[in-house]
């Protein structure tokens, strides 16, 4: 039998009576996302800059790292959400399945880390504390917020099939650079080191990883009561 629409399943977030704990979360989400981005990009411009390259060039290192970008995209997500005010992007970034895939993009880049490239290095001092900030802090706090406050919603096939461009183009974008600039910023898609058919078959494991992880979202959204 068909469902009947439910008007609940697509409301937007903030709720309309938003609990104190919900926009405090949000509020620590998006203050660690900007913080954490801002001192990244601090050390990241400082040490391109050492090097005698350009500004440009930090900029361009920067955006190489998946990680980046996705606090990036956060950080906007979980603005939007704990504001009040009614920014023009806002309406986009608070409804239930944006801030779904947000979390599940953000859940993603820690588990990576911490499962891939955690032992690759180890950092010291404040680049300890913004590394964890970046790989743990936000991942888990964007779980708990979506676990506590993200109300059950309608997810059809095609808007989990939409989560897979952000991933795709960054991949794409990754690889084209890389064969330009023979700048590959994680081990596991370096082309010069691995050859493409290994680079591929990373690729297709990452891939099958982010989709059973998707797969966890949906299947808890699902059992959600109304």
């Amino acid at each position: 039998m068909r469902e009947t629409a439910d008007p609940q399943r697509d409301h937007e977030l903030p709720l309309p009576s938003p609990s104190l704990p919900s926009v405090a979360i949000a509020c620590l989400i998006a203050l660690i996302g900007w913080g954490a981005l801002a001192a990244q990009t601090y050390v990241t411009i400082g040490r391109t800059l050492a090097r005698g390259l350009t500004l440009l060039d930090g900029i361009e290192r920067m955006t190489s790292y998946l990680t980046n970008l996705t606090v990036l995209v956060t950080a906007v997500c979980f603005l939007c959400v704990a504001s009040r005010a009614r920014l023009p992007i806002a309406p986009f970034f608070q409804k239930p399945p944006v801030v779904t895939a947000v979390v599940v993009y953000m859940v993603f880049v820690g588990l990576s880390y911490n499962l891939l490239l955690r032992g690759l290095w180890t950092p010291v001092g404040y680049r300890a504390v913004l590394n964890e900030c970046l790989h743990t802090v936000l991942p888990l706090l964007t779980g708990l917020y979506w676990v506590f406050f993200v109300p059950r919603f309608h997810l059809s096939v095609r808007k989990c099939l939409l989560w897979l461009i952000y991933p795709l183009v960054y991949l794409s974008a990754t690889l084209w650079r890389g064969f330009n600039s023979d700048f590959y910023p994680y081990p596991f898609i370096d082309v010069d080191e691995l050859g493409y058919a290994h680079v591929f078959i990373n690729v297709a494991l990452l891939f099958l990883a982010f989709i059973a992880l998707m797969t966890v979202f949906v299947s808890i959204n699902h059992r959600r009561s109304r």
